[in-house]
């Protein structure tokens, strides 16, 4: 089997995620000539096409094989960093920038339990890069390659990957106390809730009609929609008199608790069940990475169904 360079590997991964040859060559140190040339070379090694010159620019499938196995590169790297620190200190040098360690997570969980998880290892010095995304979603990044792990509501384990059940996700409907006055004295029902604007964190959330739906036992609801790119954000949208959104109770808690927000389906609640994936590879970081995720998890979500 061919051995790849490196530097054209991580050149490739630069043009992916980066979304340019301009940006790559800033981000490289290098100049844009010399990612052309390190990405022609490296597709004349493999025999193929690695980037669709397109708007945006998009990886063939060899692209896609290519940046998973640059990324397994900087798994094993980051491996080597891990030991050598442990064996002798002074002797292991610092990752370099560019070599991330990806993972896709998110947006809520982001916004309540695995950011403050994650903070040790980012500072022991793990070039670790988050991705967000909704997480009906966030296994796609994992399925083209783009990410070594990530947390997701798909419960069926990708090939290549294993699978651990996180835990349970609890989101409720909450308006502002001086909204629902106005708009819900009675609470959200099957007769008001077309007539409110629900925040939605963007096109691809579907989690605010789901949760009506199950609420009401209708097969279809349609819903005027907000939208917001953050969790925090939503529920900032939502205290500021937007609308009603449906939120993790874990975002929420202390905000109900004083009265700023109300929840106005106290009766009902949307549970969503959360999964890490990860590549099914022996390494300490991608291990150290999912002990840190599973034990944050247990102790912030609802436990697993079994």
């Amino acid at each position: 089997m061919s051995t790849f360079d490196p530097d054209a590997l991580e050149c490739l991964a630069a043009i992916i995620e980066e979304g340019g040859f301009e940006r790559a060559a800033q981000r490289l140190s290098i100049t844009q000539s010399a990612v052309s040339q390190r990405l022609r070379a490296l597709e004349a090694q493999v025999g193929t096409v690695l980037i669709v010159r397109s708007r945006p620019l998009k990886p063939t499938q060899a692209g896609q094989l290519m940046l998973k196995h640059a990324k397994m590169m900087r798994l094993l790297r980051a491996d080597l960093e891990r030991d050598l620190k442990e064996l002798a200190p002074s002797s292991a040098g610092s990752s370099r920038e560019e070599e991330r360690i990806s993972v896709a997570i998110n947006a809520d969980s982001i916004a309540t339990w695995a950011l403050p998880a994650l903070g040790a290892l980012a500072q022991g010095g793990l070039p670790i890069e988050i991705i967000t995304d909704d997480q009906e979603f966030t296994h796609e990044w994992l399925r083209e390659g783009q990410v070594l792990g990530c947390v997701t509501s798909l419960g069926q384990s990708l090939r290549g990957c294993k699978m651990e059940s996180l835990g349970t996700m609890n989101y409720v409907a909450v308006a502002s106390a001086a909204y629902a006055a106005v708009h819900c004295p009675a609470g959200l029902t099957a007769h008001n809730f077309h007539k409110m604007p629900f925040v939605a964190f963007n096109r691809k959330d579907h989690l605010q009609h789901g949760f009506v739906s199950r609420a009401f036992g209708l097969p279809r609801v349609m819903l005027k929609q907000l939208f917001v790119p953050s969790s925090e954000g939503q529920v900032r949208a939502v205290r500021a008199g937007w609308g009603v959104s449906v939120v993790p109770e874990l975002i929420v808690r202390d905000v109900l608790a004083r009265g700023e927000l109300v929840n106005i389906a106290p009766r009902h609640q949307l549970g969503v069940a959360l999964f890490w994936h990860c590549w099914n590879l022996n390494s300490d970081v991608l291990e150290a990475i999912s002990a840190t995720l599973r034990e944050a998890a247990s102790h912030s979500l609802l436990p697993p169904v079994r």
